[in-house]
């Protein structure tokens, strides 16, 4: 009996490894880029597909560099990278002459502005001296010209003096001439004016070059009051403006209970400074026996029951009214502004 044959071997299976090698083609090493014509290699040139983590060469805006695409003589892709502030290859070099006149611009620029603000100060400094020397030179003109001789008092006038005598006023004033205007003694002018009862208040008005004014408010007499055998002249204040044997004929008599410093004569005193003065003329006569029962009398014989000082302006208005409205009465009682009586 003979034996079968043996069978054929079977394919060696292949392995894993073997199975990995076959599925992909040979890997081909890269050669290295090889250098220009110059024999050094650029700095900023990088071979092949960036490396990983590095801005993408597509954006130029990811990174401040500008790619250049290109290939080598061997057909492999070149990206080439220039970095900001560096000059392309390509872009023609600035001639010395443009960096020359670039230069020579922004210096005469600088100078410009230098020379702007400097004027602007110089300006301003100039300014400012002109008025401090302006102001120093009117202050000093106004200290001579106040204290020399060219501006002394060589003439007194009086103003406002209707009861006094004018001349009288400038003797008392006369220690005054030949002193510069701006050194008018004043407390000496006072102490002259005071030798004059009837003056109430004054002022002192210098009129360059030499004149010197003095404007007077002198006291209204409100009555003539009996002292013993004389009459003394008084104002609503009770200052006695002048005395005398009879009574003056344009001064109302004062029939005061009490006296110069009773509430009648201050009541009576406030009432005659109301009175308008055509009005205050006709009045004869003023009694008042306490503050509330002022009473008047007219040259033509009428009458005035006034009351108190009260509403004093209001009650003159109404009565001036009252005797232009009724001339032939003889009583007039504005005692009540609101209600008169006229009888």
């Amino acid at each position: 009996m003979r034996r079968p044959a043996p069978l054929p071997a079977s394919p060696e299976e292949p392995t894993p490894d073997d199975v990995a090698d076959s599925a992909s083609p040979e890997r081909r090493r890269r050669p290295l880029l090889r250098f220009g014509a110059t024999g050094q290699r650029d700095a900023g040139t990088r071979v092949g597909a960036p490396d990983v983590g590095a801005p993408d060469a597509a954006d130029p805006d990811a990174s401040g560099v500008k790619p250049v695409s290109g290939s080598d003589s061997d057909g492999y892709a070149v990206t080439a990278v220039i970095e900001d502030g560096e000059r392309d290859a390509g872009q023609p070099a600035m001639r010395s002459s443009e960096v020359w006149r670039a230069a020579r611009a922004r210096r005469k620029a600088l100078r410009a502005e230098i020379r702007r603000f400097t004027q602007r100060s110089r300006r301003r400094r100039l300014a400012v001296w002109g008025s401090t020397a302006a102001l120093v030179a009117l202050v000093l003109g106004s200290m001579i010209a106040a204290y020399s001789p060219l501006f002394s008092v060589e003439k007194i006038t009086v103003a406002g003096a209707t009861s006094i005598d004018p001349a009288a006023v400038q003797r008392s004033l006369s220690d005054q001439i030949g002193a510069p205007l701006a050194l008018v003694d004043a407390d000496r002018v006072a102490s002259a004016l005071a030798e004059f009862p009837i003056i109430e208040s004054y002022a002192l008005e210098v009129r360059p070059p030499r004149e010197l004014l003095v404007r007077i408010v002198e006291r209204t007499p409100v009555g003539a009051i009996r002292d013993g055998n004389a009459y003394s002249v008084v104002d609503a204040a009770g200052v006695v403006l002048s005395t005398s044997a009879e009574r003056p004929e344009s001064t109302p008599e004062l029939d005061i209970t009490g006296g110069l410093d009773s509430a009648a004569f201050h009541s009576a005193g406030l009432v005659m400074r109301s009175l308008p003065a055509d009005l205050r003329a006709t009045v004869t006569q003023v009694r008042a026996a306490s503050g509330d029962d002022v009473t008047l009398s007219l040259a033509d014989g009428k009458t005035v029951v006034w009351g108190s000082e009260q509403d004093s302006a209001r009650k003159a208005a109404v009565l001036v009214r009252l005797i232009a409205a009724a001339p032939q009465s003889s009583t007039f009682d504005v005692s009540s502004p609101t209600v008169p009586v006229v009888g």
